[in-house]
């Protein structure tokens, strides 16, 4: 699916489509922060007023057909970063950008974001899709290259989920969280035409992010690599634990929080799975010119004697032939101590 076609509206608007494009005689232009004014070609002015307002005129016709354009979703334009907001439901974790920042500064912004007019501040933005492109244009000190469309908040988020889609640069626990977020203020349907998923599968995401701590979450990171199995035997882990609290406590600790997103995760699952039984340390039996002779491995239930066979061939040989004397003996004298 093109990004032209994420929203379903074909972007060869006709006029009679955006009766907008064509200004009254006093509309607001939001772009220079003036008011058309109606001109009067009949009236007698001086040749320094005269060229001031056909200076004014070009300059308010230029910005009307960038308007007209933006209507239509043609036109890309340039903003201040400072005056574009991310989209009301965040999608992604932060993450490391320089690859991004990198590219952007050795070649410019290729594809530009798309954001709305802000619902709530004429004179700001709020994104649709392209937060890390905004991040990384602003961490520059560049003007950031977007597209401005007139979007519902239903049309806000699905083109978000569909772009994200289309990138499929999501990891699995990003993706999760921004269905539990859209469950909480749209229906279904918008949620399962933002994701492109079936309810089944939505519903597991749901259940998975209602299942664990957000700040837990927050703690490990986007986790690249790391899907819905792992995750799912994360949060089954951590209902039969004791004391999330410690759990989290080492999820935000220095030592884990050094280590990459996927490996802050496997390190918390570890650190949630019930400890084995601690097996004795192996105990070397020596000959009294330090040739080894056995390891010895003693636990709770069992004792271990290894022998290496490579080494000490004829030794292991011997050992097995005397296991059934050895016991003859050590029931005779358990025999004796007894009194049989």
């Amino acid at each position: 699916m093109s990004r032209k076609q994420i929203l379903g509206v074909s972007t060869e608007a006709t006029d009679s489509q955006f009766p907008e494009a064509r200004t009254s005689k006093n509309r607001p232009m939001p772009l220079l922060g003036v008011e058309r004014k109606e001109r009067d070609p009949s009236k007698k002015l001086t040749a320094s007023i005269g060229n001031a307002l056909r200076e004014q005129n070009e300059r308010l016709t230029r910005a009307e057909d960038i308007e007209r354009r933006l209507a239509e979703g043609q036109a890309v334009i340039e903003l201040d970063t400072d005056a574009v907001e991310p989209s009301f439901v965040q999608d992604r974790m932060q993450g490391e950008i320089d690859g991004l920042i990198s590219s952007i500064k050795e070649q410019g912004q290729q594809v530009p974001i798309l954001v709305r007019p802000h619902p709530d501040h004429s004179d700001r933005y709020q994104v649709a899709f392209g937060h890390r492109r905004l991040r990384a244009v602003s961490e520059l000190g560049l003007r950031i290259k977007a597209v401005v469309r007139d979007l519902t908040d239903e049309q806000l988020v699905v083109a978000q989920g569909q772009e994200n889609n289309e990138r499929e640069d999501l990891t699995f626990i990003e993706k999760a969280r921004f269905a539990h977020k859209l469950n909480s203020q749209f229906s279904r349907d918008v949620v399962i035409a933002a994701l492109s998923i079936d309810r089944s599968n939505l519903s597991k995401m749901i259940l998975l992010i209602d299942a664990l701590p957000p700040e837990l979450v927050d703690a490990i990171g986007a986790a690249p690599g790391i899907g819905r199995p792992s995750w799912q035997q994360f949060a089954e882990l951590f209902q039969k634990i004791s004391s999330p609290k410690d759990a989290i406590d080492y999820a935000v600790c220095k030592e884990v929080q050094s280590l990459p997103s996927a490996d802050r995760f496997k390190a918390v699952v570890a650190k949630l799975k019930p400890a084995r039984t601690a097996r004795g340390v192996p105990e070397v039996m020596a000959t009294p010119d330090g040739d080894r002779l056995a390891q010895v491995s003693k636990s709770k239930s069992k004792l271990e004697i290894i022998i290496d066979r490579k080494t000490t061939p004829e030794f292991a040989a011997f050992v097995l032939e005397q296991l059934p004397r050895l016991f003859q003996e050590y029931r005779a004298e358990a025999k004796t101590k007894h009194g049989d």
